[in-house]
């Protein structure tokens, strides 16, 4: 075979341009094909299904272009075209080439132009979510050991300064990713990559099974198959988290090989007790039983491994919660701190540790700056840590620095879309400054986010009345509540508060009846006596005798925890409160003073200003009108001195609430009230 002659005639048949036109149609169309129809939902089969048929089309489409000529007059035999028309045929394919080649580059380009997620921001190529992990154990109780997986990659995925990953709280509501659109999910979370994955679990044997998806374009990166004992898989998430880096082309540096190859625990039967207390402390809307729970199952972990520094850390960082939302008592202020220092013992570079240790400098001691350079070395060390970010904005806030706390929640909440407890503090710090439209539009987006939460239900409605004075719609959330739901009371607190605001005291006297509990949630740091409730009905309705009867079986309660804790701001002001319902003016101005100064608003613009809304329910009561006009005027216009409780300082909350009929009817009060905006 002449091999000069017959390259010649393949350039004189055009075959070699047919080739170049075949072959960016081709590519045009796998382009086209990878993109537009997981859009459209179409399979991945689809896909590869034309990526075959343009593989085999390309010799046939060659001895096509062999065999005729495409002219004026379409497609000819070649042997039939002549010299004049084949020169013209040569010029239609070279605009041909140039169209096509422009169109190229056009997809080129628009591939290449930045993607952005749902909120507007540009989406970086090393960003990922970790989707919760399927359970295919046939024990369903071994969800958590799916969860937990999860949560240890996600982890050490955190670790990587060069990577964006999205937190634990945003992923959760994608836990079936098949009623979702991958790409959808990427524009939500504002990530370009989508990691899935199983976990089946059958007694010592642990497979796992994983895939690192482009959501963004919808094509897999990497997957891989992992079957372990139980023990061996302690130190999957480190291998898992490189593996990841790797495939998204993110250099590791070697602080961060050696935290993210570092194995939580050698013990296997710790390292199952502590996911399940993890999974427990991380509820969307954890009480106070959920976290005894959990401590209880982290001290279970750590007496089956003393050595466990992230046990440890989470055990200090529950006891503080429990000291911070629940028991300010000495006892948790201090087991809480002698856990931190163990962790820190143990392991010197654990971002847990150093959290934990923030939140006991922050909540405990009360050390703002202190607890913000632990914060920052949480950062460091886990610079994806968005539990550190939410606390360093909630020092901001008790810190009076206001809009810093809100660019801070606001610029965590654009790096984080879908976490609920982001979104739950721009609520409460919205409500704080009384910016009623955006409180309500951030928590209707934490009701679409959290449907099940019910403090989503619950601000919402708050929200609604402090901006309007109407409980219609707080009573139409809590209707939507599952009969029987009332964890520690909560709702039936709520039931009762709506009630009495809307002054329909036989229905709240019917709310108490229906609760089988004895003391229920209402105010911070300590459960409320049933029989204090009763006490507000008979006060308001003006049978002031079985009032006090009532007010004095409550007494106790209150004195104890005063005593239990009395360093405890909020529980002097409980006690306080009580008092002057009781009518022992002395005692409750005593102790409503208390707790002024033992929180005041120059150390705490938070929880400072709802001391002395405490204060100023206080002297409206005992008749002190002198004091407490001017005290809520001030209120009125300060930051923070908001909360669904009886005590919150509101034009609406004034208007409304029972509580404050012994001064309606000064002149000042109505006046003050007349010229306030809501």
């Amino acid at each position: 075979m002449n091999l000069p002659k017959f390259f010649t005639e393949l350039k004189r048949r055009h075959v070699y341009r047919a080739a170049v036109v075949y072959a960016m149609v081709a590519w045009l169309l796998t382009q086209i094909a990878t993109q537009v129809f997981p859009f459209f939902d179409v399979p991945n089969s689809a896909v590869r299904f034309v990526i075959v048929v343009l593989v085999i089309g390309f010799p046939i489409a060659m001895l096509l272009a062999w065999l005729y000529e495409f002219t004026s007059k379409g497609f000819v035999r070649e042997e039939d075209v002549d010299p004049v028309a084949r020169q013209s045929s040569g010029r239609v394919f070279n605009f041909t080439i140039i169209g096509i080649l422009l169109l190229l580059i056009a997809v080129l380009i628009y591939e290449r132009l930045p993607s952005h997620s749902s909120s507007g921001e540009l989406i970086p190529d090393k960003s990922i979510a970790v989707l919760p992990f399927a359970n295919f154990s046939d024990d369903k109780q071994n969800a958590f050991f799916a969860d937990g997986i999860q949560d240890d990659i996600l982890t050490s995925l955190a670790k990587i300064a060069d990577l964006r990953v999205i937190s634990r709280s945003s992923v959760m509501q994608f836990r079936d990713p098949a009623a979702h659109n991958l790409r959808e999910i990427g524009r939500l979370l504002g990530v370009a990559n989508v990691l899935e994955g199983s976990v089946r679990r059958e007694g010592d044997r642990v497979v796992v099974n994983v895939q690192l998806i482009d959501a963004l374009k919808d094509r897999h990166l990497w997957a891989n198959r992992y079957e372990r004992t139980l023990a061996d898989s302690l130190g999957l998430q480190g291998e898992l988290a490189s593996e990841i880096a790797e495939a998204l082309r993110v250099t590791l540096s070697p602080n961060e090989k050696a935290r993210i190859g570092t194995k939580p625990t050698e013990n296997t039967d710790a390292y199952l007790v502590y996911l399940q207390a993890n999974q427990i402390e991380r509820n969307p809307d954890t009480l106070l039983e959920d976290y005894k729970k959990a401590e209880q199952l982290y001290l279970t972990a750590i007496g089956l491994d003393p050595k466990f520094a992230l046990a440890h850390a989470r055990l200090a960082s529950t006891r503080a919660a429990i000291f911070h939302y629940y028991e300010p008592l000495d006892a948790w202020k201090t087991k809480a701190r002698v856990e931190a220092d163990v962790a820190l013992q143990l392991q010197q570079n654990l971002a847990e540790a150093h959290l934990a240790l923030g939140q006991c400098i922050y909540w405990i001691d009360r050390d703002y700056v202190r607890a913000l350079s632990e914060f920052d070395i949480v950062s460091r060390l886990s610079p994806n840590n968005s539990e550190a970010g939410r606390l360093i904005a909630a020092i901001k806030r008790r810190q009076g620095k206001w809009q810093e706390s809100v660019d801070t929640y606001e610029r965590i909440a654009k790096l984080d879309p879908q976490d609920p407890n982001v979104v739950r503090n721009l609520v409460f710090t919205y409500t704080a400054l009384r910016r009623w439209p955006e409180a309500a539009r951030v928590a209707a987006r934490l009701r679409s986010m959290a449907p099940a939460s019910l403090d989503a239900k619950i601000q919402t409605g708050y929200v609604d009345f402090w901006w309007k004075g109407d409980t219609k719609l707080l009573k139409s959330l809590v209707d939507q509540v599952p009969a029987g739901t009332d964890p520690d009371g909560v709702i039936t607190s709520v039931r009762w508060d709506v009630a009495m605001m809307d002054r329909d005291f036989s229905h709240a006297k019917e709310v108490l009846e229906k609760s089988p509990l004895t003391d229920i949630s209402y105010t911070n740091a300590g459960a409320t006596p049933k029989s204090f409730f009763v006490g507000c009905i008979l006060l308001a309705t003006g049978n002031n005798a079985e009032a006090r009867k009532a007010f004095e079986l409550a007494r106790p309660a209150f004195e104890a925890q005063v005593k239990e804790a009395p360093d405890s701001a909020d529980r002097h002001a409980n006690l306080g409160w009580c008092y002057a319902f009781m009518g022992q003016k002395e005692d409750a101005i005593r102790e409503g003073r208390r707790a002024v100064e033992l929180k005041p608003e120059s150390a705490d613009a938070f929880d400072g200003a709802i001391m002395n809304c405490y204060l100023a329910l206080i002297y409206a009561r005992c008749g002190e009108n002198d004091l407490a006009i001017p005290l809520i005027e001030r209120l009125l216009k300060t930051p923070g001195a908001v909360d669904s409780v009886v005590y919150s300082i509101t034009v609406n909350d004034l208007k409304h609430r029972w509580e404050w009929d012994p001064i309606r009817n000064d002149p000042r009060f109505q006046q003050l009230i007349a010229h306030s905006s809501p």
